[in-house]
């Protein structure tokens, strides 16, 4: 379920002061473990003098039109486990997609055999004081995720499971989709922690409390037929018809104008922040601003002449 840590290879010495209890953590939470593959992908848009070197995460553009994102999390010795390292990549490259006009949607997944097993329990093992993981700002890389303008989905498979952090990551995202043999768990109860990106917050809101809290109090996990009954996911296919299926779904949302489809995003979004009086005020102004845009007199334009709109996503 977590990847096992040697407890012995993080033992602190009683006499280390904070300093060297930080490189420490710096070493282990922020460094992270090294494999030896190296991945080079091109993002569209993006020169070959910027093209980034990932270690931990395959990039590259999918769909008929490549206006389709792709990160694939790919740290298999650790079930791709969530080491600040992998993080740090995958923020660099939604920053990258972010900036690419010709993207629509982003799709993230993992292996055939897991999204990902969670934090990585062997950068937390050596944390002893408070205050080093809060000055090493763990997780902060995970934040790109939420952030993030573009649509996002999360592509998840794997009879190894979305656990603990991957089904924060997941949870993150604007759609979930999953494979058959996927479960989706918050099992850090059992190691003497508790959720620490959005599993307290996200998943009541998806599942409803007393589910949440059956979950993240026994650490049982659900399956993918039982997470889109209880709303977590959007819909369950087969393993091996996953990645296509999404793909379909993220080229129907890449066809829209971008420009708009960020906004409903957040117009979206703000219904989990506000009140419904004050979310509605927000709606009612978001399709106001509509109007202000190129692309809503294209699209009804095309709508009245029978044609298939041209955004230009201004």
């Amino acid at each position: 379920m977590f990847p096992t840590s040697d407890r012995a290879t993080y033992i602190y010495k009683e006499n280390m002061n904070s300093a060297e209890r930080l490189k420490v953590v710096k070493k282990h939470v922020i460094g992270g473990a090294h494999e030896p593959h190296i991945h080079n992908r091109a993002i569209k848009g993006v020169s070959q003098q910027e093209e980034r070197k990932y270690k931990y995460i395959h990039v590259r553009t999918v769909g008929k039109g490549s206006n389709v994102g792709y990160i694939e999390l790919d740290r298999p010795s650790a079930l791709n486990a969530l080491c600040d390292p992998l993080m740090l990549e995958v923020s660099n490259a939604l920053d990258d997609f972010e900036s690419d006009d010709s993207i629509g949607c982003v799709i993230l997944t993992g292996s055939n055999k897991a999204f990902s097993a969670g934090a990585d329990i062997k950068q937390m093992a050596p944390v002893a004081k408070y205050a080093d993981i809060y000055k090493a700002k763990f997780l902060s890389q995970w934040d790109k995720i939420a952030s993030f303008r573009k649509p996002l989905i999360a592509a998840v498979n794997g009879y190894a499971n979305v656990m603990a952090g991957g089904c924060e990551i997941a949870m993150m995202c604007d759609i979930i989709y999953a494979g058959d043999t996927a479960k989706f768990g918050q099992p850090e109860i059992k190691i003497g922690i508790i959720p620490g990106a959005g599993g307290t917050q996200r998943l009541p809101r998806a599942v409803g409390k007393s589910k949440a809290m059956e979950m993240v109090l026994t650490g049982d996990p659900i399956t993918a037929d039982e997470a889109k009954q209880y709303g977590l996911v959007a819909d369950v296919f087969s393993a091996k018809d996953l990645l296509p299926k999404v793909i379909e779904k993220a080229e129907k949302i890449a066809a829209n104008s971008h420009l708009v489809t960020s906004m409903c995003k957040e117009a979206t979004n703000k219904a989990f922040e506000m009140t419904l009086a004050e979310g509605l005020h927000f709606e009612k102004r978001m399709f106001h601003s509509t109007f202000a845009t190129d692309d809503r007199l294209e699209g009804m334009m095309a709508f009245i002449e029978k044609r298939k709109p041209n955004y230009s996503n201004e």
